[in-house]
């Protein structure tokens, strides 16, 4: 196991100095439902350079590895070629660490099993490795983050979806098949739910995350005759920055958006807590630019569905790495192993 990377950081710089003297590179990818950002990563854990892709152009995942390939061979060749570079870890949604496969991502426009690490070895002839996205996330929070220093901490990612990494006794949590932590498929709403893209109702990432945003955005719009700049938008074109943005010019409408949000997110966070006692929980990703917009009524509804005895003790904040860095330093650390 690589854990050793993000629970003893000097003992993580003295494995990462043996290696490189052989091969001083890694590559860190963070594969998202909009894009692929990856990046060079030296032993020290800085990112020499970075780039990304669309993630959804080709519904032929070939094709896919083939943009991958020609954009990430640029910062390969600058940094010496494929000689100098121990590995490529890469977080994915749904990826499975035990196996590298990525398997039924309802985010991505490949379906079914794929076997994603096993490709990629093939494509670019460097040894890779895979993990879920959110999990990767975590691991570059807990070594290089806010989460620094913690065993026990969960890491929510709201994004295009809603991800999780869980981190236990300084552990990430992947249960007998290494798809435990799937919280952004949980049920949220057990009654009239919105349907998910992973065929299920009421899922917190349909409410959530940037598109659950989006979603509520129209729902609400079409509840009430109440103005709102919104209105100036295409309602099928509404999106979670649109609804952002009228918030921060106090817009009612936008603001009543992420109360709802922050309501149903915050209750889930308060079940979360009942099964693994975190320190904190970290929120990284998109929607999470929001602010106190969607942190106080996070932190108001959590609190309030929290058993007394954890009341005021759960630490709730913002990652303050930068949004890409966090999955890319992250994955980096499965590379180092390969």
């Amino acid at each position: 196991m690589f854990l050793v990377f993000v629970n003893e950081e000097h003992k993580t710089r003295n494995f990462k100095q043996d290696t490189k003297m052989e091969k001083p590179y890694v590559i860190g990818m963070d594969m998202g439902g909009t894009n692929t950002v990856f990046g060079v990563v030296d032993a020290r854990g800085n990112v020499v350079s970075k780039s990304a892709i669309k993630t959804g152009t080709h519904t032929d995942v070939n094709l896919y590895i083939q943009d991958l390939y020609d954009e990430m061979i640029k910062l390969i060749d600058a940094a010496g070629g494929a000689d100098k570079f121990k590995g490529i870890g890469i977080g994915a949604p749904n990826g499975n660490y035990y196996s590298g496969n990525i398997e039924f991502a309802p985010n991505l426009p490949w379906k079914g099993v794929i076997p994603f690490a096993k490709l990629m070895t093939e494509k670019f002839g460097i040894p890779a490795a895979l993990t879920n996205d959110a999990n990767a996330a975590a691991f570059g929070e807990m070594t290089y983050g806010a989460a620094h220093g913690m065993k026990n901490f969960i890491m929510i990612t709201l994004g295009t979806g809603v991800g999780s990494g869980i981190i236990i006794d300084g552990k990430v949590l992947y249960g007998h098949d290494g798809f435990a932590g799937e919280l952004g498929h949980t049920t949220a709403i057990r009654e009239n739910g919105r349907l998910c893209g992973c065929g299920k109702y009421g899922c917190l990432e349909t409410y959530c995350s940037a598109t659950g945003v989006a979603r509520s955005a129209r729902e609400i719009l079409g509840s009430t005759t109440k103005d709102s700049l919104l209105r100036n938008i295409p309602v099928d074109s509404i999106t979670s920055k649109d609804v952002f943005d009228a918030a921060m010019q106090n817009d009612e409408i936008a603001k009543e958006i992420f109360a709802f949000t922050g309501k149903i997110l915050g209750q889930s966070l308060a079940d979360f807590v009942a099964f693994s006692a975190p320190e904190a929980i970290v929120l990284f990703g998109g929607l999470s630019k929001a602010g106190d917009l969607i942190m106080n009524p996070i932190r108001e509804s959590m609190e309030s569905n929290l058993l007394p005895l954890w009341k005021g003790k759960i630490k709730l904040m913002f990652s303050d790495l930068k949004e890409a860095d966090a999955a890319v330093l992250g994955a980096s650390a499965l590379a180092w192993e390969l």
